[in-house]
């Protein structure tokens, strides 16, 4: 029971953010994952794994709700997200096969660097040229591919790359996360599928696991961030854009760091 309430816990707050700030919620996910998926006694070769898995399931239920609430405000790029799905979609498969040959300890070395380089990136507040826009169906391929490898990597909704790209590209903030939130499904979908198909045949995984992907903690997590990711929308679109990109590299940087030093204790 004690781990079901976990499971809700975390889904309750991941939803918040995915809604607040586009991200899927995985930057919760995967590392509160990682702590519990260890106190079950999952065979630490495939902890990281399975949690990346269940994270990526979870987001295609919560980018659903998030992105509905961003659509009714008029927040989301519908072109955009057709445009760069077909490069999400190969890029997250794609990711998923090869996190499955990495190790853990490589893989969370991997999350936390590239989350206190993005914290970074959107500390600095580069200002983009001002006659930069979406590039065309080459580039935004290219772009998709790169964002989907990265998320399946790490496990998220592609926010930490799609929100800081598409703000690159001139578009503003409030529908940079908009539109994150509607990336998210497609990864989602590539990268739950990559993880279940790599995860089969595997022994030790828990009980109700469909490859790298734990069902008993899917529905814990989905039963609460269906429900919160709108509540972080109104929030979302309730605050200046200043507070929130520093909200989101502070968490960027709590979670980065968390993870680099579970590689060491």
């Amino acid at each position: 029971m004690i781990i079901i309430i976990l499971y809700i816990a975390i889904g309750a707050v991941a939803g918040t953010l995915a809604g607040l700030l586009g991200i899927g919620g995985g930057l919760v996910i995967v590392p509160m994952l990682t702590v519990v998926f260890t106190s079950q006694g999952i065979p630490h070769d495939y902890i990281l794994h399975m949690a990346l898995g269940t994270s990526l399931a979870s987001i295609f239920f919560t980018s659903i709700s998030s992105t509905f609430s961003h659509h009714k405000r008029g927040a989301v790029v519908w072109p955009v997200v057709g445009k760069i799905t077909p490069g999400i979609m190969v890029g997250t498969f794609a990711g998923a096969w090869i996190a499955s040959m990495l190790s853990t300890n490589f893989l969370k070395g991997f999350f936390g660097i590239f989350l206190i380089y993005v914290a970074t990136q959107m500390l600095i507040g580069i200002k983009p040229k001002s006659t930069r826009n979406i590039p065309g169906t080459a580039g935004i391929f290219c772009a998709g591919s790169i964002i989907g490898v990265f998320s399946s990597l790490v496990g998220i909704g592609g926010g930490t790359l799609s929100v800081p790209f598409l703000v690159w590209c001139n578009t503003k903030i409030h529908r940079a996360i908009g539109t994150s939130a509607a990336i998210g499904l497609p990864i989602a979908v590539a990268g739950s599928l990559g993880y279940i198909i790599n995860g089969m045949g595997i022994s030790g995984l828990p009980a109700l696991s469909l490859g790298f992907v734990n069902l008993t903690a899917l529905t814990g997590i989905v039963a609460a961030s269906v429900l919160t990711a709108p509540f972080g929308v109104r929030l979302a679109h309730s605050m200046p854009i200043d507070k929130l990109k520093r909200i989101f590299a502070i968490l960027l940087y709590i979670v980065g760091t968390r993870m680099l030093v579970s590689i060491f204790f």
